[in-house]
């Protein structure tokens, strides 16, 4: 009798994403202050941030306003009727020992976004990631730790309350997220729809998109929810991914070992590419929230949140569906180009003036971007304009002009900027097409050079790359490729 080999347990990951996007305004989301990054400590405040006695915070129009076409980018349904709420809580770095933040009537709710991950071959998985909800509220501060026992006998913090009352929206996903590429993709697709929006700068160095991830494993098939870690201390996408896929073998190896999870909070070390624990969470936490008694109730009409749709400019998900569907792009090249708003509009500027779809994203994403990498510019910072990209473009597919040619006048257009059609002239790189003229250039060539053709006639096929080689020499580079090669080997086959 065989005694059968017992499964092993298949695990799935179950993933939610707590997102906090700091909103480009001038000032702060109740008071006049400046939002400027990188002032000097303790500059941008006043009585109202400061969170002093008999003040009145105000609602920010242009928070309001952003936060709205945020959730409507997000497909969420807005509140007619929200409020803001006191979130009671130690923040050493908020003066009021509490947070103004909205509780149970959020600005919006029930949402999604679509996510695109791409294979090793390039073909894209499409999926919709569930939000929960989006509310506003007020940043703290921030703690800066310093001294040490070893060296000066003390520690001590220092705190800067510039940042305090920053406007900022959270975003809460649902826990539709299945692995740390899913995870890196969403948050990706969430800082690309704020820039598009211009509602958000999402630069995660500067801490203006934050991301903590919840995550629990639980065996495949089973609707129970594990025991959820939640994930802080990540600023960038590729370590929410690597983060990710640790916490969900560590978990794993801890079920299989017969170890509980505890619910707690970790942290990504970078360095040693592992989370640590950071604090046991053994239940929710009760913050107490109360209206804010110092804020009226917000009421948004059904004429102003259609105003403010209309206002929403083409996200990036349409953006590659229309790249794919009416240009004929790649999946690989509709996400390469809407990934930045600016290069989008550049792309798309240049189809407006005559270029062709493939060739200008071909020389967007190849030779245009590595120049904008190694100068460390911005597409509009550059002296070459859509219109002559796409001069450019038309010149070498009138055959005017080789793709050798385009190479060599690219780097002048980059710095310089002016008219390709001139530079060509000027260089006098304008592409020979005259076969009469090519013909007579392959005769001097093969007259020159009797051994190398007798070596062809014997059948050393290789030695074609050879004559064209010679052609394009004798020609100063400027014979047109396709019409040698078809002459070429008439003559050498001849």
């Amino acid at each position: 009798m065989t005694t059968a080999t017992p499964t092993k347990t298949q695990y799935e990951a179950i993933i939610g994403l707590e997102t906090h996007c700091q909103l480009r305004t001038d000032t702060k989301v109740f008071c006049n202050c400046s939002t400027e990054f990188g002032t000097p400590p303790n500059t941008n405040v006043c009585p109202i941030c400061m969170g002093m006695p008999g003040v009145l915070p105000v609602l920010n129009q242009r928070v309001l306003e952003y936060a709205v076409k945020t959730g409507l980018a997000l497909n969420c349904q807005i509140a007619d009727y929200s409020k803001f709420d006191r979130k009671q809580y130690f923040y050493p770095d908020l003066p009021k020992n509490y947070q103004i933040s909205q509780y149970d009537l959020p600005i919006a709710e029930h949402g999604w976004l679509e996510i695109e991950v791409l294979d090793k071959a390039g073909n894209p998985t499409r999926k919709k990631i569930g939000i929960t909800r989006l509310h506003m509220e007020e940043d703290a501060g921030k703690l800066v730790h310093a001294g040490s026992e070893r060296l000066s006998g003390s520690k001590y913090s220092l705190v800067d309350y510039n940042r305090t009352g920053v406007p900022l929206v959270e975003i809460v996903s649902e826990p539709d997220i299945r692995s740390g590429q899913e995870a890196a993709e969403y948050a990706q697709e969430l800082r690309r729809i704020v820039r598009y929006l211009g509602v958000s700068d999402g630069n995660m160095q500067e801490g203006s998109l934050r991301c903590d991830v919840n995550i629990s494993v639980r065996p495949v098939g089973t609707e129970k929810f594990g025991t959820k870690v939640e994930i802080k201390n990540m600023n960038s996408f590729s370590a929410i991914q690597k983060a990710i896929e640790y916490e969900i073998e560590r978990q794993i190896e801890a079920i299989e070992s017969g170890e509980r999870i505890v619910q707690e909070t970790r942290l990504w070390e970078e360095g040693a590419q592992r989370t640590i624990s950071m604090r046991v969470k053994e239940g929710s936490s009760d913050y107490r929230y109360f209206p804010e008694p110092d804020l009226a109730p917000i009421e948004v009409s059904a004429d102003q949140r259609n105003a403010w749709k209309d206002e929403l400019p083409e996200l990036p998900a349409q953006k590659r569906h229309r790249y794919e569907t009416e240009l004929g792009l790649s999946p690989y090249d509709a996400k390469v180009l809407t990934e930045d708003g600016t290069i989008a509009a550049y792309f798309e500027s240049a189809l407006a003036t005559g270029a062709s779809a493939k060739p200008a994203a071909n020389w967007i994403m190849g030779d245009i971007s590595g120049y904008l990498n190694k100068e460390k510019l911005s597409v509009n910072e550059i002296a070459l304009k859509p219109e002559t990209l796409a001069e450019m473009i038309q010149l070498i597919e009138s055959n005017t002009i080789s793709n050798s040619a385009a190479k060599e006048i690219l780097p002048e257009l980059l710095k310089e900027g002016g008219s390709a059609k001139a530079l060509v002239e000027k260089k006098g790189l304008v592409q020979v097409s005259d076969p009469k003229v090519i013909e007579a250039a392959i005769d001097q060539v093969l007259a020159k050079f009797p051994d190398e053709l007798e070596k062809y006639r014997g059948g050393k096929k290789n030695m074609l790359g050879f004559f064209v080689g010679q052609v394009m020499k004798a020609t100063g580079g400027k014979a047109d490729p396709k019409v040698t090669n078809q002459l070429l080997q008439q003559k050498l086959n001849g």
